[in-house]
């Protein structure tokens, strides 16, 4: 009985549930969550420093702007580790909603995607979304500390 349960199949133990796909996330997020925003300013966004990046079409469902999404969604949350990411890819609604339907990339992925092809245009788009939230009035410049906060 023992080596059963830590078999790891847990669908053995019965109640499962089917879910109804595809899912429609607009109305479990709230009209006033930051990723509605971050989706909206991503889908604005000039991203062609980042798509230069790509010398050729990759097999990956998830585009270049979802994934840049999913790494500025997951950083303000806290999540830094790409491991971290792909569980919360396939378990948090706002992730999903980030997605499109679209599977979530596994933690290689991620990382491949954080170093080889945010890392060289980091800083213009950092700046560029630095730009639109102030003219949005998200931020403002009237305090700025030595220590760059």
């Amino acid at each position: 009985m023992q080596n059963q349960i830590l078999q790891g199949d847990y669908t053995s133990l019965g109640g499962s549930f089917q879910l109804c796909l595809p899912l429609n996330f607009e109305f479990q997020i709230p009209k006033d969550d930051p990723v509605r925003l971050l989706r909206h300013f991503v889908d604005e966004m000039d991203l062609s420093a980042l798509y230069q990046t790509f010398s050729q079409a990759h097999k990956n469902r998830v585009q270049p702007r979802q994934m840049f999404a999913i790494l500025i969604y997951a950083y303000l949350n806290g999540i830094y580790s790409s491991r971290r990411i792909e569980s919360a890819c396939r378990r948090d609604i706002n992730f999903m909603y980030l997605l499109e339907g679209n599977p979530a990339p596994d933690h290689a992925t991620i990382a491949r995607f954080r170093s080889k092809h945010v890392a060289p245009c980091a800083k213009k788009l950092l700046a560029q979304m630095t730009d639109w939230l102030e003219k949005i009035g998200a931020i403002s410049f009237e305090n700025i500390f030595i220590d760059g906060t």
